[in-house]
């Protein structure tokens, strides 16, 4: 029971502590509160402060800009009110100046209108004064005024017209010895200036080989080589005992240019045959071609000629293997264009139209057909062609007087055309008129049906005519060489005998792929 009660007091006191423990810790607990508190409503209070100090900043500010935004715009109203009165003073002062102005033309117009009204009545008095004049000197005279008048026009007609045909032919003697002086002054100094070439043209050309040995493979088994390159190019190949070297003989420069580059191309390359040499000649046929075209721009770019058509191109590097009485037909295009060129400066004219006119002037003398008309007319149509200017076109036209001239360059072009071919040393009549020969049988077996390809070799003594085998058949071949031989004898005139050869060959190719 003891033990009961003393348990029961023990649990009693224990309530009792836990009981004052939980007052004492209710009480701090409070306690801890109020300070958080209090510290939460003093951070509230400064929090607060600093927000309303930062709004009053910005208020501040924001009045601050406005005030400086109304300055600034009041300052401007100001600007543009002083402006305005500005403004208003000039135009005061401009519309009292008018007025002033105005004032004076006003008097100064009156003076005027005084002024013409005294010239009129002067005006008056000089023409009364005038026609008592004449009336006193018609009665002295006893002529009218209109008869007068026209007596002394007579009398100063007549006596201008002696004047005049003195005065004229004082001139014109003046003009005769001062124009031939100074015509031959231009021509001298034209000659002077342009370096020239004497005539160096010829019809064989030697080809150098470095051994006899090459002669062999050059004229093949039982010649087929040589034939070959004879038929191909159209150029006579003499192989004969002269030490190291080929002669190549044609009258066509263009044609022993092929002939000598293929001939090089084929020793150097050491592979010589029928197939291979046709072959050489076909590449160096379009190689020289090429050569042409770029001889014609070479010259134009020397000359200082622009815009020139690619055919004239053309035509003018294929003069360079071309000659007229000896002479080197670029040559002498060059020489007469640098010729147009210094007379025209001299004259002072246009030296650029001057020397594009000297070089173009011989360009009938190159066609690629052979044309009826004379060279100075088919260059004038070849010009207009390919849309040169009509004073070139009369200027080639009329070099030789086949029209009539029709601006000043065509006579410079005649006379520098005279002066490059009439010098000493320029042309040899011979070989023009060897090539001619040569051309003329060429074109003559070239007229008739079947015949493809015509060359005059050994200086026209042989004539070889390549003809279709699907054409004409062998029989018919032994007839047209003698209709040839017999048109040849009864249309030309030529030294010694002509061999005419007809050459009919018949071909299969194929290829093995």
């Amino acid at each position: 029971m003891e033990t009961a009660i003393f348990i029961i007091i023990a649990v009693v006191a224990a309530a009792g502590g836990y009981v004052a423990a939980l007052a004492i810790s209710r009480r701090n607990a409070s306690s801890r509160a109020n300070v958080i508190i209090e510290e939460a409503n003093r951070e509230a209070e400064v929090i607060k402060e600093k927000k309303i100090l930062k709004a009053k900043e910005e208020e501040m500010k924001i009045l601050g800009d406005a005030e400086r935004s109304a300055n600034q715009r009041l300052q401007k109203v100001q600007a543009a009110e002083a402006r305005a009165k500005q403004r208003e003073i000039q135009l005061n002062q401009l519309q009292n100046e008018t007025n002033r102005r105005k004032k004076e033309l006003d008097t100064q117009k009156g003076n005027l209108d005084n002024r013409e009204q005294l010239l009129e009545t002067r005006r008056q008095e000089v023409d009364h004064l005038h026609r008592q004049v004449t009336e006193e000197l018609e009665r002295i005279s006893g002529l009218s005024a209109d008869e007068a008048k026209e007596k002394l026009v007579e009398s100063l007609k007549d006596e201008a017209k002696t004047a005049a045909a003195g005065y004229i032919n004082d001139i014109m003697d003046d003009a005769r010895i001062s124009a031939n002086k100074e015509a031959k002054r231009i021509v001298i100094q034209s000659i002077q200036r342009v370096a020239t070439e004497t005539a160096v043209e010829n019809s064989v050309t030697v080809f150098h080989i470095d051994n006899d040995e090459i002669k062999g493979r050059i004229i093949g088994r039982e010649g087929r080589n040589i034939r070959a390159l004879e038929a191909a190019t159209g150029i006579e190949i003499i192989v004969d005992d002269t030490p190291e070297a080929i002669v190549l003989s044609g009258f066509d420069p263009v044609r022993r240019e092929i002939a000598r580059l293929a001939l090089h191309q084929l020793v150097v390359d050491g592979r010589i045959h029928p197939a291979r040499i046709e072959e050489v000649v076909a590449k160096v046929r379009k190689q020289v071609e090429e050569e042409i075209v770029e001889t014609g721009k070479r010259t134009a770019i020397d000359l200082g000629i622009h815009g020139l058509h690619p055919e004239l191109i053309r035509m003018v590097g294929k003069m360079k293997y071309r000659s007229s009485y000896g002479q080197n037909l670029l040559q002498h295009s060059r020489e007469t264009a640098n010729l147009c060129a210094i007379m025209a400066s001299e004259l002072g004219l246009n030296p650029k139209k001057a020397r594009r006119a000297g070089l173009l002037h011989d360009i009938g003398k190159v066609p690629d057909d052979e044309p009826e008309l004379p060279h100075a007319l088919f260059g004038m149509k070849l010009a207009e062609k390919f849309k040169e200017k009509p004073e070139i076109c009369n200027a080639i036209g009329a070099h030789h007087d086949e029209v009539e001239m029709t601006s000043l360059l065509a006579p410079i072009v005649q006379v520098c055309d005279a002066i490059s071919g009439a010098r000493p040393g320029a042309r040899r009549e011979i070989v023009e008129a060897y090539i001619k020969r040569l051309n003329d049988l060429e074109q003559l077996a070239m007229s008739y049906p079947g015949v493809v390809k015509t060359y005059a070799i050994q200086a026209g003594r042989e004539l070889r005519v390549i003809v279709g085998a699907d054409k004409i058949t062998d029989e018919e071949t032994e007839k047209l060489s003698a209709e040839i031989a017999k048109k040849i004898q009864d249309e030309l005139t030529y030294p010694g005998q002509v061999k005419i050869t007809v050459i009919r060959e018949t071909r299969a190719i194929s290829f093995a792929k």
